[in-house]
């Protein structure tokens, strides 16, 4: 009887002290959050303080990229056939316009190539006729179907030839219809396949090139758009026609206006999507390859707003300091929103009157030092 009589004493104890101790630990957390000011300290501190105020800012999903083009609108230049580069007028940055002469290349095989093509082409000529006095003959059983059926198959394969070997010659830019005995060159002009300017050079005159070689790359630079990358949080944000304004990174002062043309539907490594954006007014000092930085303005909202130096982060959260009265203020944890135009939406954690709460807006961090001082000192 007396053990247990003891025993709940003990109990009872405990739990006493246990309660003691959890209200003890609540009451230093308190403690720890509010800071006081002696006249002096404040005098020193310079802080400010005011109401929260109410303004309408807009959200804002900020964004990086470059200039960039179709891959329609970039050409390399190779030759199929390879050969000597005879001769180029081009420079990096040199316009040149769709079919204009841009290389002299040569090569013993173009020569070999229009042997080839007028050989056949003349061996054909001899079949077509051959191949219509072979079949009267045979008609009129004056000779055996035999020959009359060698005849056209080689009149066949001749024409086989004779048409592999003519889109042989327009591939290289010779015309098979112009070609004779009296034009044969062992010299073939290279052409620009588009509008547009020169980016690489890749060779230089005398230097043997083979089919698969790059000798040029061209830009056409009238279809440019910007390709922008955008975090994935804010990739469900993004719709196409969306507006938004860029800027080179080196002259941010001069904004480009852009319309969302297509977001893509994957993330990358970076954990970033690809949007591409046409330009509302493309200039032409805009190139291929220049940075970009960028924002779009999602729909305005009305928050409660303090100076972004009202907001101070420790351990990875952000707080304000509540001017409980002339000398004393409390730190409180607040959830921050869009930044704009040096303020910043607050949300507190715990609901607050916001026509009677003070916020300490200025030199908010000189009082998280004294309360970390007085945490640690304690």
């Amino acid at each position: 009887m007396y053990k247990i009589i003891i025993l709940s004493l003990v109990l009872i104890v405990s739990g006493c002290t246990t309660s003691t101790n959890e209200e003890q630990v609540k009451a230093n957390a308190v403690e720890t959050s509010i800071v006081s000011l002696t006249s002096q300290q404040l005098k020193q501190a310079e802080l400010q303080i005011s109401l929260a105020e109410t303004k309408t800012l807009h959200e804002t999903i900020k964004v990086n990229g470059l200039v960039d083009v179709p891959p329609q609108n970039m050409v390399s230049v190779s030759f199929p056939l390879g050969g000597y580069l005879k001769k180029t007028h081009l420079l990096p940055g040199m316009s040149v316009k769709k079919g204009e002469v841009i290389g002299i290349m040569e090569d013993q095989s173009y020569v070999q190539l229009q042997q080839d093509y007028l050989v056949d082409k003349a061996k054909l000529d001899f079949l077509t006729a051959d191949l219509q006095r072979q079949k009267e003959l045979s008609d009129a059983e004056a000779t055996s179907k035999k020959s009359y059926q060698q005849v056209l198959s080689d009149y066949k394969m001749t024409q086989v030839m004779v048409k592999s070997l003519e889109e042989k010659l327009k591939i290289i830019g010779i015309d098979p219809a112009q070609l004779t005995v009296t034009n044969i060159s062992r010299t073939v002009s290279l052409r620009a396949p588009i509008d547009g300017f020169v980016t690489k050079i890749n060779v230089n005159i005398g230097k043997y090139v083979n089919p698969a070689d790059v000798l040029f790359e061209l830009v056409n630079p009238d279809d440019i758009h910007a390709a922008l990358n955008v975090f994935e949080k804010d990739m469900a944000l993004i719709k196409k026609g969306m507006k938004g304004t860029v800027a080179l990174s080196n002259h941010p002062t001069k904004l480009y206006e852009v319309e969302v043309l297509l977001a893509t539907k994957n993330i990358n490594e970076e954990r970033t999507g690809l949007v591409h954006c046409h330009f509302e007014n493309p200039s032409h000092d805009l190139l291929p390859g220049m940075f970009l930085n960028g924002s779009f303005d999602l729909a305005a909202t009305a928050s409660k707003v303090l100076p972004e130096e009202s907001v101070v982060r420790f351990e990875g959260k952000e707080y304000v300091f509540i001017a409980k009265d002339s000398s004393h203020f409390e730190m409180a944890e607040v959830t921050t929103g869009t930044r704009q135009a040096g303020f910043v939406a607050i949300k507190p954690i715990v609901e607050m009157n916001w026509a009677t709460t003070q916020f300490v807006t200025k030199n908010s961090y000189r009082l998280l030092g004294m309360l970390k001082n007085k945490a640690e000192e304690e």
